[in-house]
């Protein structure tokens, strides 16, 4: 596991939120999947660039474990890292905090690498080892940030 992470900040939207103004749990994915192409755009490798090469990710697993929550108006902050890079797959850890530290969420997601016949590949070298060294960055300092608002 890395320490290295891309640090995303949301603020949350009415729409985000259920009848008592707490973040619905399904908002936290999307979340993620914005955490997870900041990463890889900090890292060199824009999605939308890595899918015009032939290269598309298919979610196999999420794992979420909630500690708290996010109501409307407040902002969090998205933290990803790598966890894994194998050949054929990565696994993104995220940690979810509101804006003064407090732990929100914890989760991890693994992809799967697939070519235009959406069949399993390998991962591109140039872009496998981007991953490889940023999973072993060992900064505590962001590899980038983005907001969303």
């Amino acid at each position: 596991m890395s320490d290295a992470f891309h640090e995303l900040r949301v603020r949350v939207r009415y729409a985000e939120t259920d009848q008592m103004g707490v973040v619905y749990h399904a908002h936290y994915l999307v979340w993620m999947e914005v955490g997870r192409t900041e990463l890889l755009r900090a890292l060199g490798h824009p999605y939308a660039e890595i899918e015009r090469a032939g290269l598309l990710f298919a979610v196999l697993d999420v794992r979420c474990r909630f500690a708290g929550s996010a109501r409307y108006g407040d902002t969090v902050r998205v933290r990803t890292r790598i966890d894994e890079v194998r050949s054929r797959d990565v696994t993104f850890g995220y940690e979810i905090v509101a804006e003064g530290g407090a732990p929100i969420a914890t989760s991890s997601v693994r992809v799967l690498a697939l070519d235009g016949g959406r069949r399993p590949r390998r991962i591109p070298a140039p872009l496998l080892a981007d991953l490889r060294t940023g999973a072993g960055r060992v900064s505590r300092q962001p590899l980038g940030e983005a907001m969303l608002a």
